[in-house]
């Protein structure tokens, strides 16, 4: 388990061939899993560019496959925490909604009839004036699935540089670290 910072990308693709963690694991590491290609070795599940926190990594294949498969039954649990914008009233609740590609935008999701079942619940860990610390557990492992739920119910995560909406408030970065 490796504790990604945020802005770093998971793996190269177009723009980002360098500073990448495959390419910081495959600098400390003398193997790693061959499952995901030469392209991303290692690489069980990814996180956004710009979430920090815990990711898997596999050293080897039958690793890997076990953890996927894990992920895949759902037995693997995955814990958020995030400042979203606005003050949430409810102490919990759950966001059931579908996620698919959105028809406004080609780069971004959305909330749509057409996409893949998405389930995220959320609790309150501290109300502050114009924000909510929350802590989130997700079901399912949609692309973008915090950001696009938080911002479906009009609390975006703060710092979202696509879903966020407004201005960001500094320069710390999107304030979505997968926490376990």
């Amino acid at each position: 388990v490796v504790n990604k910072k945020s802005g770093m990308v998971v793996h190269p693709a177009p723009g980002n061939y360098s500073g990448t963690l495959v390419n910081a694991l495959m600098y400390h590491c003398n193997s790693l899993s061959t499952v995901n290609t030469e392209v991303r070795p290692g690489i069980v599940h990814r996180l956004d560019k710009d979430t920090s926190g815990v990711i898997i990594v596999a050293k080897n294949d039958k690793s890997h496959l076990d953890l996927s498969n894990q992920i895949k039954n759902h037995t693997v649990k995955k814990t958020y925490v995030a400042l979203v914008r606005g003050v949430i009233k409810e102490n919990n609740a759950t966001i059931d909604m579908p996620i698919g590609r959105s028809d406004k935008d080609r780069k971004k999701m959305a909330v749509t009839r057409k996409g893949k079942n998405a389930i995220t619940h959320f609790t309150v860990l501290k109300r502050y004036k114009n924000y909510t610390y929350i802590e989130l557990i997700i079901e399912t492992g949609r692309t973008h699935q915090i950001r696009v739920h938080m911002n479906y119910i009009n609390h975006p995560v703060v710092n979202d540089p696509v879903y966020g909406k407004r201005k960001l408030i500094d320069n710390t970065g999107q304030c979505l670290h997968a926490k376990e």
